[in-house]
């Protein structure tokens, strides 16, 4: 394979950078993409994800079995049969400009999520009302119970993170001017170059809780002065950086790497992330050929999950799961619904039959391919490939993964600088459940970038959340996910579990679907 001879060519590259080892109170880390933005409700980015958690708290947190605990609160109270909840905010929060963390803060962060995030689209869509009943003390008035609320304000992608209340008055659809939270660091602005350089100093002031940590929840006990990331998009450099004592962890190395990793000394290989991510194809359902749900499912049709999976993660089967569907494989929710979609393989005529039925053309399907994203990367390679022998007229437009972040924004067609398709990982410990797996979502423009709508999904969402009967909910998850393959809001390819590589001077790293820099001593 080109891509590997090539990585294996370079391997021996040492970096021109004086060795950082004996700053024994600071942790460079490299992320798996550029740092672009730093607003974890305005995108859904990995990377932002993974640095909100640095700068940001929630209210509730999960542990490492990802059940939900009391994080910013002290606890809560559920009275008129489910309908109220009352939460306080436990002592000692303060926001990183020295200003105490207020009940109306965490009130104007919350309804700014509310608006982009699927699951707390499906709160509001329950609430009376938010208030702030004095400085500690939250009050959630619901039209309809809502059990799963402390579960839905410990997620982590979107993130329900409290922010000061002028800066979460922003419009959801813009991005925060500036960077303030109450996590147990804070944004160093002064020293961020993108592309380059991000800086997280320990927050003296933060009060950690004086339970155990456990993942994201319990206390934020932080063993370090500040941590470092490093963008390193060339894969070969990060790993030699890592060999060579000048980074100390690597979020996600090339799976080409990894044995070179595990040879070297002084360096661990292991899992952090221990449920991976989802690896998606996401169309855009308002404009162009995207737009036909019949062409969707003859470019799902046209994919092979073990061949891209094999491409992201290298011929260990151990590294990834594949054909899955829109749900976990080993939860309640998942099952073989549907799965011929993915199960079976089309030949290439089938495919151009479904294409012809669908009315398809030969219109322009516009791929947006971040080279600097090696998974990313992967799957559009095989995808492009793939699409092309069954007759789709593919526009693979190259670009970095920040100006994917920035262009799916955009609604507009084609022919004004819009989009197709792009690749995307999503978390696969949120795709539990038909409620938290939101990229299932089909409210039309309300939803995740691509705006799918089906009210015949949606419906078969809303009597999944309001059922408590267990049977009931079995059969709803099948019918939701036969649904998706009808529908198909985004191409299932693979959950695939990338490896963490980290020098053994780090002791402390917790496992969890997020990398967390609490607890982590280095010495």
């Amino acid at each position: 394979m080109l891509r590997r001879d090539l990585l294996l060519g370079s391997a021996g590259l040492a970096l021109a950078r004086p060795a950082l080892a004996a700053e024994a109170k600071v942790i460079i880390h490299v992320p798996q993409a550029n740092l672009t933005s730093l607003d974890p409700v305005w995108t859904t980015a990995v990377v932002t994800r993974n640095a909100a958690h640095l700068l940001f708290e929630t209210l509730y947190a999960r542990d490492d079995k990802l059940n939900p605990h009391p994080q910013m609160v002290e606890g809560h109270r559920v009275d008129m049969d489910g309908k109220r909840w009352t939460m306080r905010l436990r002592d000692g929060l303060r926001f990183h400009d020295g200003e105490p963390v207020r009940a109306r803060d965490c009130v104007a962060s919350l309804k700014r999520w509310m608006v982009r995030d699927p699951v707390g689209q499906t709160i509001a869509g329950r609430l009376d009302a938010l208030e702030a009943a004095d400085d500690r003390t939250l009050v959630w008035r619901l039209s309809k119970p809502f059990a799963s609320l402390p579960y839905a304000l410990a997620k982590t992608q979107p993130s329900p993170v409290i922010m000061p209340e002028r800066l979460a008055l922003t419009d959801p659809h813009r991005q925060v001017a500036e960077v303030i939270g109450s996590g147990p660091f804070r944004w160093v602005a002064d020293e961020y170059v993108p592309g380059s350089r991000a800086v997280f100093a320990k927050f003296d002031r933060y009060v950690p809780r004086q339970e155990p940590v456990s993942h994201a929840a319990g206390g934020y006990v932080v063993k370090v002065d500040r941590v470092e990331w490093r963008t390193m998009p060339d894969a070969a450099t990060a790993v030699n950086a890592l060999i060579n004592g000048e980074v100390d962890w690597l979020d996600q190395p090339l799976p080409d790497l990894l044995a070179l990793l595990r040879r070297a000394r002084g360096v661990e290989v292991g899992e952090i992330d221990n449920y991976g991510t989802f690896g998606v194809m996401r169309p855009n359902c308002l404009h162009g050929a995207t737009a036909n749900a019949g062409v969707r499912r003859a470019m799902l049709a046209a994919l092979d999950p073990v061949l891209t999976m094999t491409a992201v993660m290298g011929e260990d089967r151990s590294l990834f799961r594949a054909p899955v569907g829109f749900f976990l494989p080993g939860t309640p929710s998942a099952s073989d619904a549907g799965m011929e979609a993915v199960t079976r393989r089309h030949s290439v005529d089938e495919v151009k039959a479904m294409l012809r039925q669908a009315g398809y053309g030969g219109e322009k399907i516009v791929l947006m391919h971040p080279t600097d994203q090696t998974s990313y990367n992967a799957m559009c390679s095989v995808a492009v490939d793939s699409w092309r022998k069954v007759g789709l007229n593919i526009d693979d437009v190259a670009m970095d993964w920040g100006t994917v972040v920035q262009r799916r924004t955009s609604m507009e067609p084609l022919e004004k600088g819009g989009w197709s398709v792009f690749p995307s990982g999503l978390p696969a410990a949120e795709y539990r459940d038909p409620l938290f797996a939101t990229s299932v979502r089909t409210n039309g423009r309300a939803a995740w970038f691509g705006w799918p709508g089906d009210e015949q999904l949606e419906a078969l969402r809303d009597r999944w959340i309001d059922s408590t009967d267990e049977a009931e909910l079995r059969r709803l998850d099948r019918e939701i996910q036969a649904r998706a393959f009808e529908v198909v809001p985004f191409m299932p390819l693979g959950q695939y579990l990338p490896p963490s590589a980290w020098r053994r001077t780090l002791r402390g790293i917790l496992k969890g679907p997020v990398p967390v820099f609490w607890n982590v001593e280095k010495g």
